[in-house]
């Protein structure tokens, strides 16, 4: 039998004032996640907390904040694989005071934490990369923050690589994004991450924002591209091809998902999406393929996996949308 996924404690860690988007956003993109987990019969990975120094304060817009948590153990004392993360968020201001108890409290607790990829992990949203520095936790390390707030963090952690003109920055155990809604882009990103890129193409569906492939990655996701658009139908093709991109799909079988016919699909796809239904069905088995080749398959078990009917038609793929080098090449990075 199959073990149990990991649940993974996410703890959103606030103080007087924090930036409301910076927490509420990321939180929304965890509970779809469960949501959607749950609508598939799969158990949710995510339990969201919230704790401060205080069981009281005050959010950015003045919104009371009550029943708190306490600043908790980390990670959670039930068994060798518990994992945590901590999320930092921002606060309004030109720079980031750190004189209040509340802070004086945090940055303590902070310092006592263990960071290890996979186990315990902290993420910084907005200005919230100031108050990691100040607890000496990104020493070493690349790192972004709110553009306002750049040199700032340069000044308070001068052995840290701050990272200017960028969604987020990947630096196991360490996570950073740039700012408010940013936040949303990371914890997107984490849910790829952990739960797979189609689930994180429906959470981003679902809150109707778009995803950045990765942190050096102009480019949308595949699993998230050409779905700039509200045409409820469509997307529930695109959902079921993300989810499914090897099965055997043609366009009268996309046009039963959508209950329409394959002529008027098509141009359901051309309008919204701005891409045909095979040419969007190629770019995703594309993807899954980058993806199966990153994991160390083999160019054969990767077109297998990921629905082409060979080696060859892979290749073909790859060419025509301009990926650099070859599946091999992609084969042969993951080897080395």
């Amino acid at each position: 039998m199959d073990a149990q996924p990991t649940l993974i404690r996410v703890v959103f860690v606030l103080l007087p004032g924090s930036l409301v988007l910076d927490w509420a956003g990321p939180a929304e993109a965890l509970r779809i996640a469960n949501q959607r987990l749950r609508a598939t019969g799969a158990p949710p990975r995510f339990a969201i907390e919230f704790a401060s120094p205080r069981p009281d304060t005050v959010g950015s817009v003045g919104i009371a904040l009550t029943g708190l948590a306490p600043l908790p153990d980390l990670p959670a004392a039930d068994g060798a694989d518990s994992a945590a993360w901590v999320v930092l968020v921002g606060m309004p201001g030109d720079t980031i005071p750190i004189d209040t108890p509340e802070t004086q409290d945090l940055l303590h607790w902070l310092r006592g934490l263990r960071l290890e990829a996979g186990r315990l992990e902290l993420l910084t949203i907005c200005a919230g990369s100031l108050l990691a520095a100040h607890a000496g936790a990104l020493a070493g390390r690349r790192a972004t923050t709110h553009h306002h707030h750049l040199d700032e963090l340069r000044a308070v952690e001068p052995r840290c690589e701050v990272v200017g003109n960028r969604v987020f920055v990947l630096d196991p155990p360490v996570y950073s994004s740039a700012g408010v809604t940013t936040g949303i882009d990371l914890l997107l990103h984490r849910i790829a991450d952990t739960c797979g890129e189609a689930l994180a193409a429906q959470v981003a569906q679902t809150m109707v924002v778009a995803l950045r492939r990765g942190p050096h990655d102009p480019e949308l996701s595949p699993f998230l591209a050409y779905r700039n658009h509200l045409h409820a139908a469509l997307h529930r093709v695109q959902d079921a091809v993300s989810e499914r991109p090897q099965a055997d799909w043609n366009v009268p079988r996309m046009a039963e998902v959508a209950h329409t016919s394959a002529r008027h699909l098509t141009r359901l796809f051309v309008e919204h999406a701005g891409v045909a239904p095979l040419a969007y069905l190629r770019r995703l088995r594309l993807a899954a393929a980058q993806l199966a080749l990153a994991s160390g398959a083999s160019v054969t078990r990767a077109a297998e996996l990921s629905g082409f009917g060979s080696d060859t038609q892979l290749r073909r793929a790859w060419h025509q949308f301009g990926l650099p080098g070859s599946p091999s090449d992609a084969a042969g990075l993951a080897r080395g």
